[in-house]
């Protein structure tokens, strides 16, 4: 039954994606307004079909309904509920439908913010362009890759999910806020291409798509902070970020999507970088598709990646019939994009923003280059080549350093011009912030200049972005925390910290190896630990072993090796204990078996700096993204969507 209802679903969305996109093609091209709102309304059928789908999967796996092959494969009767409700999403079918769950919530909430303008053409042909999007994703998930394929054989129960995706909460939030992050691009891509289509190419589709293109930034920041997060939590090696290909697809449109929110600011102010800020939302949007193909075709290893699949070069068509047809509609509106603006000073907040520009697509450039270099020398030569981290880090780490000094300068630059006094005043309480923080690294034992200049300039950006806030709440109180400036100050702020203690964790972690006998006490970096006890368990779903482990004669943490005994994976399953300042990170080999109890145990002890205000600065991004969203005081009582923009008004008398 679960079958069937699933590819219901999954027929009634592709079914609801065609007639709509002929209804809306067919009233726009007639202008007609009954027929328009005919093919809008279809979104709530296509939000139907894929909440049908995912539900019945869902249903699929809590009843253990072994019929079908998906379930047999992530499914188990040992799995505990929590991680049944999650393994949805561990695998590749079942990844598609949380796309598409995503995907049609974000057109049924298109549907509904604009209902009384859908016969605005802007409106009109972003829902056709977002009907396509979805069209192509039910016909991948139905035909080449149907979660509900029946299973060949019969059998009494599943594996269950990968051990590393039921082995920490994590897995519950990470991938869905990734997705909104992903999915949600969706949106402001299609404004733009609604916007060629029309030839509205002036400000007034930037207004539509602002908060759309904020917050799914800021869910795609948040995503990735929760999965490094749970590759610190789960998979025993330490660290946040590995420059994993499959982690890399992600920071991929978060770079180029970061550089359209700020160079989007100096189209609406001065009219400028029209053709710019359209190839990064395409390049954006790309790059998500991009990211799908690594994430599910299995061109690469990773931990992150789902297995071979047939679906890669559907998704790789996808990639470029998307960047083939936006080029083309930029090239054929070509000359309305021209900008009425130009940058009048390099010392100007324009000037600012074009370097940020830069600096983040040369970032894009780089990461791109090591992700997809290694594949290409696959397909071409068949033979394997690594770019690991010491690629990423010598060549991202300048950039990086560049984009914290224009963090600092950029904010205290107005518009147009500015004077080097102006400039000097307003950056003299920064730079002394900067020269703080240097000392208090300093003080600390800081070495090596790396991490010594990522303190100081993310002190000098931190000076600044509180100079503003502190304006802002001196003039407004706490409003004057509400608004993209003042908002988008915490969100520097946030990246700031996770700048810093990025930096911090990965120079000075301390690191080391101990065998430890049962009552052994050794001393590293300062700190006590005795291996007390090497206690058994077992669960429905798990056995192992957890050691024991007492830090400076206090709090026992237990660092365990864990067999998940659906698959017969042995995972390390780490202990930390969390502090402010640092983290200390306990692992045992995941070799170690019950048997083994008078034996000595293999310990590996981290001393890791800084890695609570990881999380902290994501939360800060999350909030500034939040306050982003609403207009500050001065723009209050202008509705953003109706209103026209400067540049709009002086175009329109010209």
């Amino acid at each position: 039954m679960n079958r069937f209802v699933g590819i219901g679903g999954l027929t009634i969305g592709l079914a609801s994606c065609v007639f709509g996109i002929v209804s809306l093609v067919w009233g726009l091209r007639r202008r007609n307004d009954q027929l328009i709102a005919f093919g809008v309304r279809y979104s709530m059928f296509l939000l139907a079909g894929g909440v049908i789908a995912f539900g019945a999967m869902e249903k699929a796996l809590i009843e253990r309904d072994f019929s079908i092959a998906y379930v047999q494969h992530v499914g188990s009767h040992a799995t505990p509920f929590v991680y049944n409700l999650t393994a949805i999403w561990t695998s590749l079918e079942g990844s598609l439908l949380l796309w598409l769950l995503v995907l049609v919530g974000y057109v049924a909430a298109i549907a509904v913010r604009y209902r009384g303008r859908w016969s605005d053409p802007l409106v009109g042909w972003a829902m056709v362009v977002l009907f396509a999007i979805a069209a192509f994703f039910f016909s991948l998930t139905l035909f080449a890759s149907n979660p509900f394929a029946k299973a060949t054989e019969t059998v009494l129960d599943g594996q269950g999910p990968n051990a590393l995706l039921q082995n920490h909460i994590l897995v519950m939030f990470h991938p869905p806020t990734l997705y909104l992050g992903y999915v949600g691009i969706s949106v402001p891509f299609a404004f733009a291409i609604a916007a060629l289509i029309t030839g509205r190419v002036g400000e007034g589709w930037l207004a539509e798509t602002r908060r759309w293109a904020l917050f799914s930034w800021g869910f795609l920041t948040v995503g990735i902070l929760l999965g490094g997060w749970w590759s610190y939590e789960v998979l025993g090696w330490g660290g946040v970020w590995g420059w994993d290909a499959v982690e890399n697809a992600s920071l991929l449109p978060w770079l180029t999507g970061t550089a359209y929110i700020h160079s989007v600011m100096v189209q609406e102010r001065r009219g400028m970088l029209r053709v710019w800020n359209l190839s990064l939302l395409i390049a954006t949007f790309s790059l998500t598709i991009l990211g799908t193909f690594l994430t599910r075709s299995g061109v690469v290893e990773s931990v992150h990646s789902f297995s071979e699949s047939p679906i890669g070069p559907y998704i790789l068509a996808f990639f470029g019939v998307v960047v083939v047809v936006s080029l083309a509609l930029i090239a054929w509106r070509g000359d309305r994009l021209r900008s009425p603006g130009s940058i009048d000073s390099p010392l100007s907040r324009e000037f600012g923003f074009l370097l940020n520009n830069v600096l983040f697509a040369v970032f894009a450039l780089v990461v791109l280059l090591g992700t997809v270099y290694p594949l290409l020398v696959e397909a071409l030569n068949d033979r394997r080549i690594v770019v690991g981290s010491p690629y990423f880090n010598a060549l991202t780490m300048p950039i990086g350093m560049s984009l914290l000094f224009l963090m600092a300068v950029a904010p205290v630059l107005p518009w147009r011009r500015a004077s080097t006094e102006l400039l000097r005043d307003r950056l003299f309480w920064p730079a002394w912030g900067g020269v703080l923080a240097m000392a208090v690294a300093a003080f600390v034992g800081a070495a090596g200049w790396t991490p010594f200049l990522a303190f100081g300039l993310g002190g000098f950006a931190a000076g600044s972005a509180l100079r503003q806030l502190m304006l802002a709440a001196r003039r407004q109180g706490w409003r004057g925390f509400v608004g993209r400036a003042n908002g988008g100050m915490i969100v520097h702020i946030g990246i700031i910290l996770i700048a810093v203690a990025f930096a911090a964790s990965n120079s000075y972690t301390r690191s080391q190896t101990f065998d430890m006998a049962p009552g052994e006490t050794v001393e590293f970096a300062g700190h006590t630990f005795t291996y007390t006890d090497l206690v058994p368990f077992d669960e429905r779903s798990k056995f192992g072993v957890k050691a024991l482990i007492a830090i400076d004669g206090g709090q026992t943490y237990a660092p365990a090796a864990t067999t998940y005994k659906g698959r017969g994976m042995a995972v390390p399953t780490p202990s930390v204990r969390t502090g402010l300042t640092e983290d200390i990170y306990l692992v045992i080999s995941d070799s170690i078996r019950p048997e083994s109890f008078a034996d000595p145990i293999e310990l590996d002890v981290s001393i890791k700096p800084m890695i609570l205000w990881l999380w902290v600065g994501g939360a800060l991004v999350a909030l500034g993204t939040v306050l982003s969203a609403f207009p500050g005081r001065r723009r209050r009582g202008t509705d953003p969507v109706s209103a026209p923009s400067p540049i709009e008004r002086e175009l329109t008398h010209v």
